[in-house]
């Protein structure tokens, strides 16, 4: 019989709680208590992803197709992609045969062996941006505000990761605070990524796009239009290089975010009107380079 290798029980760790999403949670959490159940480096890292599965938890998303209420199959295959291969890299330090199935499952490997804020990101982040690309098609079936708030998450986790491990991209001349603003060890890190406010805990979304621009708080529009809208280009551009993520470049055009939505619907990003907001962006202006370390 052949040796079981790291992908193959990852693979099969991801399967056995596909229709669980109790116990997608549970899996999530045992993988950053390493493959000995003892990991406290690692274990801090557990509470950003915690908080977000928490909050898809709770609006039903990864509940299965057939659930009284279904879920989201872009939302559950966009979370398998993540407990896939960050099972796998505990498979692998675990000593489980095979090299990486891909290259996300070799970020979370390097992770595991160096757990630092930037490794992380590198880690969650790829897994990722590589779960949107490849269900793009599964995002386009969802319906419209769903499709925004896809955008509004990917650009807002980009930016968190680019606060660590490329500070003067996003925050300027006060890039000394970026990395404590965008540790996922920290609780900072969720004031960029807070949805819930609002976002109603249901699935799926029945107000227009309008109703939810209108419901977003206002550190929020700060953050969007005021520090990550006028260096959007330049964040993508990162972020693919930093991800080996090129085709994350075609999920942004000329300050519009085109992830599952037509770019002749570029309107819903236009900045909302506000005394506050040219203020940041003077005070904060986006430097004129594509590549900021």
């Amino acid at each position: 019989m052949p040796e079981l290798t790291a992908g193959a029980w990852a693979e099969q760790e991801a399967g056995r709680v596909r229709d669980d999403p109790a116990g997608r949670l549970a899996l999530m959490e045992r993988c950053y208590y390493g493959p000995f159940g003892h990991a406290p480096q690692h274990l801090p890292f557990r509470r950003a992803a915690r908080s977000f599965m928490r909050w898809q938890l709770r609006r039903g998303v990864l509940q299965p197709a057939f659930a009284d209420r279904p879920g989201s199959p872009w939302w559950r295959a966009v979370n398998e992609r993540i407990l896939r291969d960050g099972c796998e890299s505990v498979g692998l330090s675990g000593g489980l045969s095979g090299p990486p199935s891909s290259h996300t499952a070799a970020q979370w490997l390097a992770f595991a062996r160096r757990p630092t804020a930037q490794a992380w990101y590198r880690a969650h982040n790829g897994s990722v941006v590589a779960a949107y690309l490849e269900h793009r098609e599964l995002a386009e079936k969802e319906n419209e505000p769903e499709r925004f708030f896809m955008n509004v998450i990917l650009c807002r986790v980009l930016y968190t990761h680019a606060l660590v491990a490329a500070p003067r991209l996003s925050l300027g001349w006060l890039r000394a605070l970026a990395p404590l603003l965008g540790d996922p060890r920290l609780g900072m890190t969720g004031i960029f990524l807070q949805l819930s406010r609002v976002l109603p805990d249901r699935y799926p979304l029945s107000d227009d796009v309008p109703y939810f621009l209108g419901q977003e708080h206002g550190f929020a529009r700060l953050v969007d239009f005021g520090m990550i809208a006028p260096r959007l280009r330049q964040l993508y551009e990162w972020s693919a290089r930093e991800l080996a993520a090129p085709g994350l470049l075609d999920c942004v055009r000329d300050g519009a975010l085109t992830y599952a939505w037509r770019f002749e619907d570029r309107h819903v990003w236009d900045p909302p009107r506000s005394l506050v907001i040219p203020v940041i962006q003077r005070i904060l202006p986006a430097r004129a380079e594509s590549v900021i370390s």
